[in-house]
């Protein structure tokens, strides 16, 4: 790792192989906490290259504890993390819109690290017991139209990096990767980012690949649509920027989509939007990221997608399956 760092030092990058080796290593313990702590901080001062981002990938699709659900035809929502906003949480909300409109969720989520409130914060507040067990999964996504993978039991060479990520406090390349690294391998991925940086590295490795993708960036830095600000979509055959009244909404404040500072308060943001109790400005939001989910899926116009977010949300469907997923 020495010599490693004194590379890096130099301002020089790493080769994929080179990249896939590192993090291969720092995966099987090889490497000791400041050691790793050194390497992450070098990607806190630089920004991350496109070999460096594809070896650190493939290291952990090698190392992680993958399950088949390929009989499904799966789309994963999440984000980056990272952009520092302190929404609620959107894209878990999103997720189950989506699975109450009938499609299959394959939700890749952690602990949050750079906020305080990430999707495994939430579901285990609301009761959810995590599970790595191949059966228990296709079950739930069976009958609650999704499954939710807790990333440290899909990923238990990360045990190594969580201590020094929740001590630096700060987003690491580990957010871009996050993903990245779905262990169910989705067919379909909306991912949002936190700056047109990342963006521009996730199409370049996207388009590489045979996945049905949309990632989405919010001009105003948040990793999905906020309706603060334009945003912009890229897939396999577009680029845009596209506002609020894509979806026929007005824009809102960032304050109106804020957490509550803690899990409890994010909770009860949580339920009362799954229950019909959310304001106009959270419900918007919700159903706008729902949409586009729904549109990678379908290829419909986005006034149908819009619809089947909102009937999945007023009939309870999407409610549904978050008390289902609960009970199993």
């Amino acid at each position: 790792m020495k010599e490693i760092l004194n590379e890096l030092f130099e301002h020089k990058s790493l080769s994929y192989e080179k990249a896939k080796e590192i993090l291969t290593n720092i995966g099987q313990g090889k490497y000791n906490q400041s050691q790793i702590a050194a390497f992450l901080t070098v990607y806190l001062m630089r920004s991350i290259t496109i070999d460096e981002l594809a070896g650190f990938r493939d290291a952990l699709l090698d190392l992680c504890v993958k399950v088949d659900l390929s009989s499904f035809e799966t789309i994963d929502l999440c984000g980056t993390g990272g952009d520092g906003k302190d929404t609620f949480n959107i894209s878990t909300l999103t997720s189950f819109i989506v699975a109450g409109a009938g499609y299959k969720v394959s939700k890749h989520g952690n602990y949050g690290v750079s906020s305080g409130v990430g999707s495994s914060n939430m579901l285990e507040y609301l009761g959810y017991k995590f599970t790595n067990d191949p059966s228990k999964i296709k079950k739930a996504i069976d009958k609650a139209g999704i499954c939710f993978l807790h990333a440290p039991l899909f990923h238990p060479a990360m045990k190594n990096v969580g201590p020094v990520r929740r001590e630096l406090k700060a987003k690491t390349f580990f957010n871009i990767l996050g993903p990245m690294v779905n262990p169910s391998f989705p067919q379909n991925q909306m991912v949002g980012v936190y700056n047109l940086e990342v963006a521009r590295l996730y199409a370049y490795l996207y388009q590489k690949s045979d996945k049905n993708f949309a990632i989405i960036h919010n001009l105003d830095a948040y990793d999905e649509v906020s309706l603060t600000d334009n945003f912009k979509r890229i897939t396999q055959t577009s680029d845009e920027i596209l506002s609020p009244d894509y979806f026929g909404f007005e824009k809102i404040k960032p304050e109106q989509i804020a957490s509550g500072g803690n899990v409890e308060q994010a909770a009860k943001i949580f339920i009362d939007i799954l229950e019909g109790k959310g304001s106009d400005a959270q419900t918007n939001v919700v159903l706008a990221n729902a949409a586009l989910a729904i549109r990678l899926m379908n290829k419909k116009t986005i006034g149908d997608c819009l619809e089947e977010a909102r009937e999945s949300l007023d009939s309870g469907r999407a409610h549904k399956s978050l008390k289902t997923l609960l009970d199993l």
